[in-house]
């Protein structure tokens, strides 16, 4: 198959496996770290809003390769010898928890002012018009943009090669290295990567269209 055999097809879509494995990490840690850094950077206390706008501003001026590298190399400086997904899933995580919650923080500043307004009038305190007002309304508007970034996060976790994690990447540089047909290994494999997200960018369109008509 495209001058490839079968054992060499199912070498790509083990690392495109583990591809799909990283991504949900950075995803989901990503999750875990960005909520706080939303918040934080929606806060009107100014050293949280601060303290957060300092951590995205780094993360985000910094190359992803660049945070792989010190992530793994800085936990082995420790002592500790890591497996390459974990140090790949940290610094996956750093990165998206930081443009994650940049956008969750423009989508919760994004909901009308009179709405936190309308709920001062129902005799909520802060914390109720956020949950049960103003953060409703925020979810709404960042699927669209958040389901958009899930595919930059795939498509990004390539990086993770510099640090010899075994992703759709590498096995295709593996292959590659075996066969000497670049454009063959690596046409195959930017096919995965576009089967694996144009569902996502369908999907982050279909909830775009269905968010302005509602």
């Amino acid at each position: 198959m495209f001058g490839l055999t079968i054992e060499q097809i199912a070498f790509l879509f083990r690392g495109a496996g583990w591809t799909i494995v990283l991504s949900l990490l950075g995803f989901f840690g990503g999750t875990i770290v960005g909520l706080p850094v939303a918040l934080a950077r929606a806060s009107r206390r100014r050293g949280p809003r601060l303290a957060s706008a300092a951590f995205v501003q780094l993360v985000q001026g910094i190359p992803l390769p660049v945070i792989m590298f010190v992530v793994y190399f800085g936990i082995s400086i420790g002592g500790y010898d890591v497996p390459a997904l974990i140090a790949a899933g940290a610094a996956m995580t750093l990165y998206s928890s930081a443009y994650l919650g940049e956008i969750w923080r423009g989508c919760i500043q994004a909901v009308p002012k009179t709405q936190w307004e309308a709920g001062e009038c129902l005799a909520l305190t802060n914390t109720q018009r956020f949950v049960y007002v103003i953060l409703p309304q925020a979810m709404r508007i960042a699927v669209p943009p958040t389901v958009g970034f899930l595919v930059q996060i795939v498509k990004n976790t390539s990086y993770a090669v510099v640090i010899g994690f075994f992703d759709l990447t590498y096995s295709a540089k593996v292959i590659n290295n075996s066969t000497f047909m670049p454009f063959t290994v690596f046409t195959i494999a930017a096919l995965i990567y576009f089967a694996i997200c144009f569902p996502m960018s369908v999907m982050a369109r279909r909830f775009e269209r269905r968010l302005n008509r509602s």
